[in-house]
């Protein structure tokens, strides 16, 4: 008999075998069975929920701990109780210890002489913010602000602009300069250079600095806003657009201002260059630093070209395979910034959490090798710390101004402002009090005059 296969639609009736009578239990044991597999798949979830549980606690009680308050120790406390040391004039620029113009040699930025400058800077920031003014002059007069800052020993301070500045130039908004009636009704650019020769007329070096595009705090995720260049983003997304060739044009405009004042030594050229999610390779913004570097020394061909890190200017790994190099020698200073959240993503983690170990690892790592192998200057243009710290923030502040103290590396604080630009929210950051005039005297102002002072004294 021949035998073919059942057809598709053809339905085959099974023989269903009853339960054995030989096996009473047998129903028992498969609903037994069943019973149990539905068991133990919840005991999976309850395992999985609970070590999620746990992780997320450890993580909790760890991050809570970096926001428990610091109790300054009896050093800081007696610091505030006595007057500020007065400045080392020999630090200065203005000393005639120093011969202008200033250059670079190996880890070292020296003057004609083969002296050592070394860059004790702090940032005075607001003109690359909404209100295109930098901040205080509503306050006291430049010329006072000025003296205060060379009275807390800082050398050399740090200028920001956005480049929507340069665009603009609107008129400054009287209200905004009420304690320098000779500025009302001058422009934006007008305003930034007076404050720049009320600096340097105090004999303070100025490093101006490009700090962003749109005119707003930096630095947030605004792809528009993470590097020199925007335009290859779609139109609708940037409101204030620029090509590469725009921002070199824009630094042209406002270095013409000061190309011959002798204080005025360098340009800062990007703040926090990042990319989009930090995607942004060395080698590209190298090329374009480049660019700029050089179009800027055929104006001045002494002025230092400051070049930050990607990364948010946390990272300068890439010099070691693609320096920069210019067209004048001895002319290129790195830059880095160092806060207590950076280094998140890392294996280490935040700089808050990290032990000192860990966090020299990581700063040799990121730029400090530079200077140990004596390859070029690096200043650590941007770091700061709030007048009442957490234990996280101490934590931070401790392990780099140890650092700094054993690396010799020139530095500016952020910042010198009480109040931010935008709605005069309290600068938490801030050597000032609100009169602009009143050194804050805690722990870091401590600190940062040892540091000022140290091989001077």
């Amino acid at each position: 008999m021949l035998c073919l296969p059942p057809r598709r639609d053809q339905k085959i009736a099974l023989p269903i075998t009853p339960p054995s009578s030989s096996s009473p239990h047998a129903n028992h044991r498969q609903f037994s069975f069943r019973s149990t597999r539905r068991r133990r798949f919840p005991m999976y979830l309850l395992l999985a929920a609970a070590l999620t549980g746990a992780v997320l606690y450890l993580l909790y009680r760890s991050e809570s701990r970096l926001w428990i308050p610091w109790v300054p120790d009896a050093e800081a406390r007696q610091f505030a109780q006595r007057p500020l040391p007065p400045p080392l004039d020999d630090t200065f620029l203005s000393s005639p210890n120093f011969s202008l113009p200033l250059r670079t040699k190996g880890r070292d930025i020296v003057d004609a002489n083969g002296r050592r400058f070394k860059l004790a800077a702090v940032n005075w920031y607001g003109a690359s913010d909404e209100l295109f003014v930098p901040g205080g002059l509503d306050v006291r007069h430049r010329d006072d602000i000025a003296r205060t800052i060379r009275r807390l020993g800082f050398n050399t301070v740090r200028m920001p602009y956005s480049d929507e500045l340069v665009m603009t130039n609107p008129v400054v908004a009287p209200h905004l300069l009420s304690a320098n009636p000779d500025l009302v009704g001058r422009r934006a650019l007008d305003v930034f250079e007076a404050v720049v020769e009320a600096l340097t007329g105090q004999g303070i070096a100025v490093i101006v600095n490009n700090h962003i595009t749109s005119a707003t705090w930096c630095c947030g995720a605004d792809p528009c806003d993470s590097g020199w260049a925007n335009d290859h983003l779609p139109p609708l997304l940037c409101r204030v657009r620029q090509t590469e060739e725009e921002w070199i044009e824009h630094w042209e405009e406002v270095m013409a201002r000061f190309a011959r004042n002798p204080l005025v030594i360098g340009a800062d050229l990007r703040n926090e260059v990042r990319g989009m999610w930090g995607t942004m390779p060395w080698e590209r913004w190298a090329s374009a630093a480049e660019r700029a570097g050089n179009r800027l020394l055929c104006m001045n061909p002494d002025w230092l070209i400051i070049v930050g890190g990607t990364e948010s200017q946390n990272d300068l790994t890439g010099v070691a395979r693609r320096p920069i190099v210019l067209d004048v020698p001895d002319r290129v200073v790195y830059s880095a910034h160092v806060y207590s959240w950076s280094g998140w993503g890392s294996l280490g983690g935040r700089y808050a959490k990290r032990t000192y170990p860990s966090f020299v690892q990581s700063m040799r790592k990121n730029w400090a090798y530079i200077v140990e192998q004596n390859i070029a200057p690096v200043w650590i243009g941007e770091f700061g710390s709030p007048a009442h710290p957490g234990q996280g923030d101490y934590n931070y502040w401790k392990n780099l101004l140890r650092y700094l103290k054993v690396i010799d590396a020139d530095f500016g604080y952020w910042a010198i402002n009480p109040r931010k630009p935008k709605d005069n929210e309290k600068e938490g950051y801030s050597l000032l009090e609100d009169d602009w005039a009143t050194p804050v005297l805690d722990y870091r102002m401590k600190d940062l005059t040892e540091l000022i002072r140290a091989g001077w004294d």
